[in-house]
């Protein structure tokens, strides 16, 4: 593969040789900015713990650089895994399978199950080619906090925690893959994203939702109750109407604001978190969001809006 002009091959080069050293590399997916470790090496992701301050009870996604490259990480690669695959990698679906023994347990929170999945982004496909392992990578940011769409974020998140940030530019699906577990009977969506069921379900047939949390590890990242949460207080109002009016209003001592977002679920996933990272910077005392509507697009929307909240 020829190395993105806009980084560079010296620079993947090095971000390659990072990684395969046990350091911890930022870098751009389509979905989020990830924190990345080589996936083969507990004590290079004990340090995305450490570093995201995340707990042990959170699993990981792992990437691959491609459909051919997942089933060496799992003991068992069913049809509608390779149904999906084929449909949707690279891409934000993450495919939750029974996993090989190469893949060490602080990866997937002690389950006998990882997440998979090829991302659609060409610096970081570049990354996984050159550095010739798996890359385990939540996204880059402190744990419960926003999730960075820009390199920038990521620095104001992490700092100098990051053994080197590649700067790829802004994402552009703008929320967290979607997450299908394919290891019990049948599948079970365990977190919405851009993804929807009903995408899923065109490829694989009746699919069905997780519902809430037991005591333990977590079957899929992005099930804590609080998650994506800026510093400033989200509130969440439901329109009369039944359907969003994709406004946000905004408001502090000196001056209040309300904001048209995009009516159409990818414009409006890709905004999100560029929109509250740009109001937590100037330091309202909170935000009130207009929920989108109850339709299965914006599901995924819908379910990050509702873990940020603070209502």
């Amino acid at each position: 593969m020829t190395c993105p002009s806009r980084l560079g091959p010296e620079l993947i080069r090095r971000a390659a040789a990072l990684i395969r050293e046990g350091k911890l590399v930022a870098f751009p997916t389509e979905t989020v900015y990830g924190l990345g470790a080589n996936a083969l090496d507990p004590h290079a992701v004990a340090r995305i713990f450490q570093v995201k301050g995340r707990p042990s009870t959170s699993p990981i996604i792992v990437h691959v650089e491609s459909r051919e490259a997942a089933p060496a990480l799992v003991t068992t690669w069913p049809a509608d895994a390779e149904k999906l695959a084929r449909e949707f990698w690279p891409g934000p679906l993450t495919l939750v399978l029974p996993k090989r023994e190469c893949i060490p347990g602080i990866v997937t929170a002690g389950l006998p199950s990882v997440g998979l999945r090829v991302p659609a982004n060409e610096f970081a496909l570049a990354l996984l080619v050159d550095a010739g392992v798996p890359i385990a990578a939540p996204s880059a940011n402190r744990f419960t906090e926003l999730s960075p769409t820009t390199a920038e974020h990521v620095r104001k998140s992490l700092g100098n925690a990051v053994d080197l940030i590649l700067d790829g530019g802004p994402t552009q699906v703008g929320i967290e893959s979607t997450v299908l577990s394919l290891v019990g009977v049948k599948p079970l969506l365990l977190r919405p994203g851009m993804i929807s069921t009903e995408q899923i379900e065109a490829v694989i047939g009746k699919i069905e939702i997780a519902g809430g949390l037991s005591d333990g590890a977590h079957p899929s990242p992005g099930m804590h109750p609080r998650h994506y949460s800026p510093r400033t207080p989200l509130l969440l109002h439901v329109p009369s109407t039944g359907r969003g009016a994709y406004l946000w209003h905004t408001q502090r001592a000196d001056s209040a604001r309300s904001i048209q977002m995009p009516s159409d679920p990818a414009s409006y996933a890709a905004a999100l978190y560029e929109t509250l990272h740009n109001l937590d910077d100037e330091g309202f005392d909170w935000i009130a969001v207009e929920m989108p509507p109850d339709e299965p697009e914006w599901l995924g929307i819908r379910d990050r809006l509702q873990r940020a909240s603070s209502t």
